[in-house]
């Protein structure tokens, strides 16, 4: 295990998913339930979102090398796009709408609920993008699926027990600019490479 890469997608996959809709719905649905059940739900969603997501990443080796550093810059390109140009005021009220679910219910509803409404919004999320762009890129199925799910359990853990009080400490919007930055670096750089070989 290269434990520079599994450290670093870690830590970039943790803050893009920090302003991200999952965890405002997080944030929302802890003030329904009970937040060990959204942690637990959340968790088990968002692990098989990054397994499907190294899977795609995957298959996404299987094309010749240039057409593959082509899709890959252009999604972290749109990846950044994403992060500095919708807003954040969007982000918050779809992850308002999604966490709107139910109140208070039996534990396996609250688990059950909390998974079905993060594993759907997490399909083609940002975060699910760019573990399918890691491991296409990288080849460490095992350090991207590891390092992406530890980072998301870590999140789930955060929106459901503390999220509205880190936003008192983390303005969002800078963590979406930060991470916008990161991507387009990565797109330039990978689009680059491909230009000059």
């Amino acid at each position: 295990m290269h434990l520079g890469v599994f450290f670093g997608i870690l830590i970039l996959m943790f803050f893009l998913e920090l302003p991200d809709k999952t965890f405002i719905a997080m944030i929302v649905m802890s003030t329904r339930a009970r937040p060990a059940m959204i942690f637990l739900g959340a968790s088990v969603a968002l692990t098989l979102q990054m397994g499907l997501a190294v899977l795609a990443g995957s298959l996404l080796t299987l094309f010749p090398v240039h057409i593959k550093d082509l899709i890959v810059g252009l999604l972290f390109l749109a990846g950044a796009g994403y992060l500095l140009f919708v807003s954040e005021k969007e982000e918050v009220e779809k992850g308002e709408e999604e966490g709107l679910e139910e109140r208070r219910g039996t534990r396996f509803k609250e688990a059950s609920t909390a998974f079905a409404v993060l594993f759907v919004g997490e399909f083609g999320d940002l975060t699910q993008i760019q573990a399918a762009n890691f491991e296409a890129k990288l080849h460490q199925p095992l350090e991207v699926f590891l390092a992406s799910s530890i980072a998301l359990i870590a999140v789930s853990a955060l929106g459901s027990y503390g999220g509205v009080a880190l936003q008192r400490f983390i303005p969002l919007a800078k963590i979406r600019i930060a991470g916008g930055l990161v991507f387009a670096g990565l797109g330039i750089y990978t689009l680059v490479r491909l230009i000059t070989s």
